[in-house]
């Protein structure tokens, strides 16, 4: 089996080698590709021997295979240039971009031609489920892919082309299996629902007078609207944490002063897993008031929700159709997007109550236990490479 992925592995997307991880210690052979070289992760002992080994598709190496790789698929290339031509691409830049993945994709095959691949599975449904479906054709293997967020809502690109041409698509949510139907109308069998998913910590530590968010530093993830709910609600004795980098970092480190929040405010940048872990887990309250943002950008299910529900803490979240699947029956607190009044009420109310929010934690923990840990998810994953392999 080959796992493709943009970066693969990446910082931010745990939930892509926690999966390669657990199926290998399941006893699946699991090779890994990624399109653009990733970071080296050299301190990483998790990541380190994973970035070391993914054969890296945009590379000199790919380009120096790629007479050879034409040469003995000419058919395919042919296909390739009328699936450029006919696929549900949104501008003429978009099929020049398929043309360059699909030859990519060829290339890296003959690369890969030895490593005995039957099933090709990409995470993230614009570059690298392209490139892992020409992957795929050429070594004879069946493909599946992993949607998202951006790559479905913002960079979205010949989605219909590669949900028609799958043996099955993971989603991460039943939203987002009516999201598919309504552009391809796939059988339900072909749809499994298969959870992004998180380890169960064994120790709950103490709540600490301190609210936390992990996040990418973009507009979809609401950071801006936090610091607002958190300097009106002004909890006393309460800080703010906010783990995690991007862009909008210096934007929202001013904006913190602006509100007069800094003394209470700490911007830890870019952590790594662990310390985002060790931030969550001692943490009063976590929040993520995601939203979606104005060039159509928004989440699924946020791992790090599910990280913070599985160690107990009383959540917030923005009010996202997928978020609701997670959090249900008083697992947590959701607030409208956008609506800095609601998300300054439900701060107030949690920092208030020590009991509410260990009643929440304890309620959140459970629904996490039930349908988004590594054990039951792997099960459905597995199940869905199994049935594949046997039509």
């Amino acid at each position: 089996m080959l796992y493709v992925g943009a970066r693969l592995p990446e910082l931010s997307e745990t939930f892509v080698y926690r999966e390669i991880l657990g199926l290998r210690s399941r006893g699946r052979q699991v090779a890994i590709a990624s399109v653009h070289k990733p970071d080296s992760h050299a301190a990483d002992i998790t990541l380190g021997p994973l970035a070391a080994e993914a054969v890296v598709i945009y590379s000199a190496e790919s380009f120096r295979s790629l007479p050879g790789a034409l040469l003995r698929h000419p058919l395919l290339l042919v296909r390739s240039v009328v699936d450029a031509l006919t696929a549900d691409h949104p501008t003429p830049v978009s099929r020049a971009k398929h043309l360059v993945q699909a030859a990519m994709g060829i290339a890296a095959a003959r690369r890969l031609r030895d490593r005995n691949i039957t099933h090709v599975h990409a995470h993230m449904a614009h570059v690298p489920a392209t490139v892992a479906l020409y992957i795929a054709r050429a070594l004879g293997a069946r493909f599946s892919f992993t949607g998202h967020a951006a790559d479905l809502f913002v960079d979205r690109a010949a989605l219909a082309f590669k949900l028609r041409r799958a043996a099955f698509v993971s989603c991460i949510s039943h939203w987002h299996r009516g999201f598919y139907r309504s552009i391809v109308p796939l059988e339900q069998d072909r749809l499994p629902v298969i959870r992004c998913s998180v380890a169960m910590p064994d120790i709950i530590e103490g709540d600490i007078r301190e609210l936390v968010t992990v996040a990418r530093l973009v507009p979809k993830k609401g950071v801006d609207l936090l610091l607002r709910a958190f300097a009106a609600a002004k909890p006393d004795g309460w800080r703010l944490r906010v783990v995690g980098g991007g862009p909008e970092q210096a934007r929202l480190e001013a904006l913190a002063a602006t509100l007069g929040i800094t003394g209470q405010t700490i911007f830890m940048g870019s952590r790594p897993h662990e310390q985002c872990l060790e931030a969550i887990r001692s943490a009063g309250i976590f929040a993520l008031p995601c939203r979606t943002a104005t060039n159509g950008d928004r989440d699924g299910i946020p791992v790090v929700l599910m990280e913070a529900m599985a160690a107990a803490r009383p959540v917030i979240a923005g009010d996202l159709p997928s978020i609701r699947e997670l959090v249900t029956d008083g697992a947590g607190l959701l607030v409208a997007p956008d609506d800095v009044t609601a998300l300054a009420d439900a701060i107030e109310k949690l920092a208030a109550d020590a009991s509410l929010r260990a009643a929440i934690g304890a309620k959140a923990r459970e629904r996490v236990a039930e349908e988004f840990t590594d054990e039951v998810n792997l099960a459905r994953l597995e199940a869905a490479f199994d049935t594949a392999a046997r039509a």
